[in-house]
Parts: C-alpha cells; sequence; structure tokens
C-alpha cells in the first residue's frame, strides 16, 4: 500500500512528517482543545508510542499542540486547522526544500548573486512548495469529508482512548 505522503513514488514528508500529519488530523477531527492521550493517538495512526512522544513534544514546541496534564488529558491541537499549512508542519521537522548552497559549487546563491542554474531551480523550488503552503489540515478534512467533530463511524482513525486502549 503506498504511503498517504508519497506521490508518484516521491517521498513529501519524512516518516516523522507523515506522523506528525496524521497526528494533526486526528487532533483536527477532535477539534481544537479536545485531547488524546499520546499512546492513543499512536494506536490511532499505527505509529510507534515512543517516537509519537517525541513527535508530539516537538509539534507542542512549534505552537501546533499543546498537553494537557491529568487523567483526562493528552495533547490537543493549540489552534485552528484552517490555520494550519502543510508546509508548516513539514518546516517542524526541517523539511523546507529550499536550500541556500550553490546547487553548481560555486559559492553563496541567492536572487542578488544568482548562478546559472539559480532561476529556475527557484522555480522548481516554489512549485513544489506551493502546494503545501496553500494546503490546510482543514482542506483535507473537507476533502475527505471529515470536517468537524469526528463521527466514528466516518472516520479512518480510531480517536476513542477507550477504543485504542482495549486494542493493546
Amino acid at each position: 500500500m503506498r504511503n498517504s505522503t508519497e506521490l508518484g513514488g516521491h517521498r513529501v514528508l519524512t516518516k516523522t512528517g507523515d506522523y506528525a500529519l496524521r497526528a494533526l488530523l486526528v487532533l483536527a477531527q477532535r477539534g481544537v482543545g479536545r485531547p488524546l492521550p499520546a499512546d492513543a493517538l499512536a494506536y490511532a495512526i499505527g505509529a510507534p508510542t515512543n517516537y509519537m512522544g517525541k513527535t508530539l513534544h516537538l509539534l507542542a514546541r512549534a505552537g501546533l499542540v499543546r498537553g494537557i496534564r491529568g487523567p483526562s488529558g493528552g495533547f490537543a491541537l493549540a489552534v485552528e486547522p484552517d490555520t494550519i499549512s502543510l508546509a508548516r508542519i513539514a518546516d517542524v521537522f526541517g523539511e523546507a526544500p529550499a536550500s541556500r548552497r550553490c546547487l553548481l559549487g560555486t559559492g553563496p546563491c541567492n536572487a542578488a548573486a544568482p548562478c546559472a542554474a539559480h532561476g529556475r531551480w527557484m522555480r522548481v523550488v516554489n512549485a513544489t512548495r506551493e502546494p503545501l503552503a496553500t494546503t490546510t489540515l482543514a482542506d483535507l478534512l473537507a476533502d475527505a469529508g471529515l470536517d468537524g467533530a469526528s463521527d466514528s463511524a466516518t472516520s479512518p482513525f480510531s480517536t476513542t482512548p477507550r477504543a485504542a486502549a482495549g486494542a493493546y
């Protein structure tokens, strides 16, 4: 089965970025401020629990999720899904495609001092980045008919801690 963050055999996000995107989609379905324990979230998306915990902490540092302590705590979306672009998620994990190093190895390369390949390369970079910058979590959920609070009958993820815990 092809990974959802691969297009035409080319990876759009790293594995960490993929887990982050999936986790954020689950949390977005639940709504802003409604937490889910990290282990239940990991189970819902098929990620290793310890890996998911580290990923969620990076997302929290970026202000995309927040940790909520207590027996009904976990991680919750910190901002509205329509404000989180795929580029913003990718950037948390250093996946921005633009490189500041000259492709031809002739020294610093930028718009002020471009190498021979600079103009065309920047068009490629911008064309690759544009869909990530203009697509939000809300867009993905709307396209799937899953915008708003989760309904377990239509959601591709198990988002209830009880359901996830019972499956261990």
